[in-house]
Parts: C-alpha cells; sequence; structure tokens
C-alpha cells in the first residue's frame, strides 16, 4: 500500500504526474469519476497519479464542534482508492501553520514544489487556502501561469436522480440506517472498523454469540440488524449484526454486536472490519426469550443470503 504521511518521504515516483486534492471521504462514485480522469490524464503527461488528502480533516482542526462523521479512516481511504488504480496516496498532516497558507502558497508550496503537477483534477466545489479563499477559477488561473493543466469534473448523478452523490448524501442514508441506498453511492460496501470486547454473553447461551465492537472510529449506521461480514485477521465470515440497545432484557446502551456465521473462534481483543450489505429489520421488544430466539435464527438465515449473493 503506497500511502505517504510525511512531505519529507514523499518518493520521486510521485512527483510529476497528475493530481487530485480532496477529502475523497467514503471514496463514492463521484469520487470515482475524479479518479478515472485522475489516471487518464496521468498517462497522457507520463506520470504517477496521486491523491492529495488531508489527515485529519482540517475542519477537525478549524471548527471541531462541526466536523461530520467520518466515513473512512487514512488506511482504508488508500485501499479504496489504489483499488481504482491510482498509483499512490498522500495524507498531508494538518497542522495549525498548514492551515495559514494562503491559496497562492498552497498552490506554489504543494502543488507545484512538492508535488510538480502537471495536471490537476478537481470537482466544481473545490476550495484551497486559508479560509477557503481559493477556488476553481483561482486555480485555472495559477494553473494556467503554471503551465499545469486542469479538468474541473462535474458532479455524479445517479440514474436519473437530481441529486449529486456526495459524501454527505451517504452520511444521510447511513443514518437513518438504509445501508442498502448509500452502498448505491459508494465504490465499496460501508465499512467501520473496531476492538472485539466481551459483553454480556447472554448471545452465546441463546445459540449466537456475537463479537462486541468498540473503540469505533467512524459513522454508524442507524440503530437495526443489518446483514453483513466480518474481517479479522484476513478472514472473513458472514455476520448479522445488531446496532442499538436490547430492549427485550431492558438494555438501553447503544451496542455494536456482530455475529459472524460459522465462526468458532475466540476473538477477544483482535481489530474486527465490518461490511453493511443490507438492513434486515428494525430494533424490536420480543414477549419471549423464545421468540427473540426464533427471529436471530430468521436474521441469521437473511444474513448468510445477503452475504453468499455478494459474494461472500
Amino acid at each position: 500500500m503506497k500511502i505517504v504521511r510525511d512531505p519529507d518521504q514523499l518518493p520521486d515516483d510521485l512527483r510529476g504526474g497528475a493530481v487530485a486534492i480532496g477529502n475523497f471521504d467514503g471514496v463514492h462514485l463521484g469520487h470515482a469519476r475524479i479518479v478515472s480522469r485522475l489516471i487518464q490524464r496521468a498517462r497522457e503527461v507520463q506520470g504517477p497519479a496521486v491523491v492529495l488528502t488531508f489527515d485529519p480533516h482540517p475542519v477537525r482542526l478549524l471548527r471541531p464542534e462541526e466536523v461530520p462523521p467520518p466515513l473512512t479512516w487514512t488506511e482504508r481511504k488508500a485501499e479504496l482508492l489504489l483499488g481504482q488504480g491510482i498509483d499512490g496516496m498522500f495524507a498531508y498532516p494538518t497542522t495549525e501553520a498548514f492551515l495559514q497558507l494562503s491559496a497562492q502558497e498552497f498552490f506554489d508550496t504543494v502543488v507545484c514544489d512538492l508535488l510538480g503537477a502537471q495536471a490537476l483534477i478537481e470537482g466544481p466545489n473545490f476550495y484551497f487556502g486559508r479560509n477557503r479563499g481559493g477556488d476553481v477559477v483561482l486555480l485555472e488561473q495559477l494553473c494556467r501561469k503554471a503551465d499545469i493543466g486542469l479538468d474541473v469534473v462535474e458532479p455524479y448523478r445517479l440514474g436519473e436522480s437530481d441529486q449529486f452523490v456526495s459524501s454527505s448524501r451517504v452520511r444521510r442514508l447511513l443514518a437513518a440506517g438504509d445501508v442498502d441506498a448509500a452502498c448505491q453511492l459508494l465504490t465499496r460496501p460501508y465499512r467501520i472498523r473496531g476492538m472485539i470486547t466481551h459483553g454480556a454473553g447472554r448471545g452465546a447461551r441463546l445459540g449466537f454469540p456475537t463479537a462486541n465492537l468498540e473503540a469505533v472510529d467512524t459513522m454508524l449506521p442507524g440503530e437495526g440488524v443489518y446483514a453483513g461480514r466480518g474481517l479479522v485477521d484476513g478472514q472473513r465470515w458472514p455476520a448479522a449484526i445488531n446496532i442499538g440497545p436490547n430492549p427485550t432484557f431492558a438494555e438501553q446502551g447503544r451496542k455494536v454486536e456482530v455475529h459472524l456465521i460459522g465462526c468458532c473462534e475466540t476473538l477477544y481483543g483482535r481489530p474486527m472490519e465490518v461490511d453493511f450489505l443490507a438492513r434486515l429489520r428494525d430494533i424490536q421488544t420480543f414477549p419471549s426469550v423464545e421468540d427473540l430466539t426464533n427471529q436471530l435464527a430468521d436474521d441469521v438465515a437473511q444474513a448468510a443470503a445477503a452475504a453468499a449473493k455478494c459474494g461472500q
């Protein structure tokens, strides 16, 4: 995985090519359109195709109370982008000093001096420099003076929808629990990660042991029961996932519980990644443990079928 974090360690083979700059959170179909054009332009200028993103998100430093929940962590973002064919991703370290660069200084320091870009590919809503002082109009002027090609790629619309594909639209769908619709906007199914911890052990006693996931650092879908798959140390299993409380047992705390179908290993203390493939149902209160157990069996069967359909 070619991901660079230190400007002083940027290798020569990631300089002198085509560059796309942005957060690329979630790596959705709009990002894929930009990446497709990026790779085309890289071939034309006979250089690398490079994505420059920021770590952390600039808003986290500027207005932490407004920062949106992230859809991807940096390594996952790089994995998705590299999977589309780019040559490398530069996760530029966001600092207070960096955020004080004017648009001109950002262009000179990062685009010209550091990356030696021959071509830039951006969306129409691209802003850069202190206080978002630069836009694509200014960028076009700067690129013309520096003899750098600029392509402005139009946002992506899915089907006949009048709404553009965006990270904020993906967040709205996930918050509503509509992972099916969110997946239609993303290049890969939505994924979270966390650490497996001990729970109450009730799932095991019911015949459906669950891995309790904590320290999740990206957005959680809304409460509900989902079909998905769990990934631990390179192994993957179909999964039934519960996000929310357990009202049948009068537990109101929001938890992430993952039943890995067919897994007999002890996984406590290990990291796990979870893909969401489909929403199965809402959280419910059942009149008896027997009714709950019957529903869990049905959830597992549906989850297994959904995972098989998606190539688990």
